[in-house]
This record gives C-alpha cells, sequence and structure tokens, in this order.
C-alpha cells in the first residue's frame, strides 16, 4: 500500500507523537490517584525516565503504547507497510530498550509494573491492578505454612 502523505507530511505527522503525557498515560494517572496513590512524573534521575514514580513505595509504573512497544497478541501492534526494514529495527531497539530499563530499576530495587494502552480502556480492572501492586496483601500468621517446619 502507498502512503497517501507527502514524506514531509509523514515526517512532521510523526514528530508530533508525544513521549510523555499520553491519553493512556493520564488514564493512569488519575486512577492512581482516585486510589489515593500520590507520585512523581518522569523522574530523570531513573533509568528511563519513569512515568510515575511512588517514592514512598518503591515502586514504578510504566506506561506503553502497544504500536511503539509491541504489545505481543494485540491488535494496535500493527506494523507500516512501507520500510519495512527501517520499522523492524526501531521496534527491536524499543524492545530492547525497555526490557534493559526495567532490569536497571529492578536491581535498583523498584518494583515495575508495565501497563499496557489497551489496558487503560478498562477502568475497573486498572484500578484493581494498580491497587494490587501499590498495595499488596500483608503476609498474616494465616498466610504461613507451620506444617512445612516440622
Amino acid at each position: 500500500m502507498v502512503d497517501r502523505l507527502t514524506k514531509e507530511r509523514r515526517s512532521w505527522l510523526m514528530s508530533r507523537v508525544g513521549s510523555s503525557n499520553t491519553s493512556p498515560e493520564m488514564v493512569v494517572r488519575r486512577t492512581a490517584h482516585a486510589l489515593g496513590f500520590r507520585f512523581r512524573l518522569h523522574r530523570k534521575d531513573l533509568p528511563g525516565t519513569p512515568d510515575l514514580v511512588f517514592p514512598t513505595r518503591k515502586a514504578i509504573v510504566l506506561v506503553h503504547g502497544c504500536f511503539w512497544h509491541r504489545h505481543e497478541n494485540c491488535k494496535k501492534t500493527t506494523s507500516p507497510k512501507t520500510q519495512i526494514e527501517f520499522w523492524q529495527e526501531k521496534f527491536a531497539r524499543n524492545v530492547e530498550r525497555d526490557e534493559r530499563i526495567v532490569h536497571e530499576l529492578e536491581d535498583r530495587d523498584w518494583k515495575v509494573l508495565v501497563v499496557w494502552q489497551c489496558e487503560t480502556a478498562d477502568r475497573a480492572t486498572l484500578a484493581k491492578r494498580l491497587e494490587s501492586f501499590l498495595r499488596p496483601r500483608s503476609v498474616g500468621p494465616e498466610d504461613c505454612d507451620v506444617t512445612s517446619s516440622l
């Protein structure tokens, strides 16, 4: 399929795609805030400048666009029909960088949650997931298996 836009117009259009304050990121922010969680945004002192940082919980939420970060088996993860090699390399670098950033954050003892763009559509499920990640259930005596030590 031939691109309907000129090369210059396509370049201009792609340059308008933002990397922060995206719609999915705003949904995650609003949801976390409504749950009572407070956070910092885009901390430059951490690898990858994470989207949401919860310092007191030592937790990070990364909001990934399905197209750019290649969410497996997602209908939003399409591939352009032109410049195929360029896009394959671009996407491979993105995925590699994402994996490296998560590992670097975990090496610094941060908990990391990746929220995909398509997962922000179901706000109730998103809220449960954030709640579970940010306010994990405490382990009590009923959770311990005392018989295994006997």
